[in-house]
């Protein structure tokens, strides 16, 4: 029996140990799996918040852009109001060099004239740097978009609908219209 009785517990220790083996891959399996869904939830999350980093960094892009655009329409708007304003200021100094007399024998007077003149000048000067541009009337063709016709005039001499008369100077601001030119137009009889 000792023979067999060692075959015995030798049995029933392998038979233990390869049941802790099994216990021991099945444990292993197991750990295994669950690393792996973690690895899994933690790669979904990188992705969806990689996917959230660069949502919120186009967000702003488009709110930086957008408040640039803004700002420029803020100034452009500001700048087209302040020429506006000067515009009377523009048309007194044209009625007022007008009405100057070519054959004035007052040299003070000839004077006075001249700086009226360069000061219209200047203004004019400046204002274009800006961006104001006078839109060209007589001679061309009625254009109800940068014309105000305010009296028609039958002619023969010039083609139908055409500006002969400008009463007052129409303005573009950088390409917009600021102000029409008020205009005098000719028919045909």
């Amino acid at each position: 029996m000792d023979i067999n009785g060692k075959k015995s517990a030798e049995s029933s220790d392998q038979t233990e140990v390869d049941q802790q083996s099994a216990d021991n891959t099945t444990t292993s399996s197991s750990q295994a799996a669950d690393l792996a869904a973690q690895l899994d939830a933690a790669l979904a999350e990188r992705a969806q918040l990689q996917d959230l980093v660069l949502r919120r960094q186009a967000d702003y892009d488009n709110f930086r852009r957008r408040v640039e655009r803004e700002k420029l329409d803020i100034r452009e708007t500001a700048s087209m109001d302040a020429a506006m304003a000067l515009l009377p200021i523009l048309d007194d100094f044209e009625r007022a060099l007008k009405a100057v007399p070519a054959d004035v024998d007052d040299q003070a007077f000839r004077d006075y004239a001249k700086g009226m003149e360069l000061i219209y000048q200047r203004l004019l000067d400046s204002l274009t740097k800006l961006g104001l541009e006078p839109v060209e009337s007589v001679g061309q063709p009625f254009d109800p978009n940068v014309h105000n016709g305010i009296q028609r005039e039958e002619r023969e001499d010039v083609e139908d609908h055409t500006v002969v008369e400008e009463y007052q100077r129409g303005y573009r601001f950088k390409g917009r219209l600021l102000r029409p030119a008020m205009v005098k137009v000719a028919v045909r009889p």
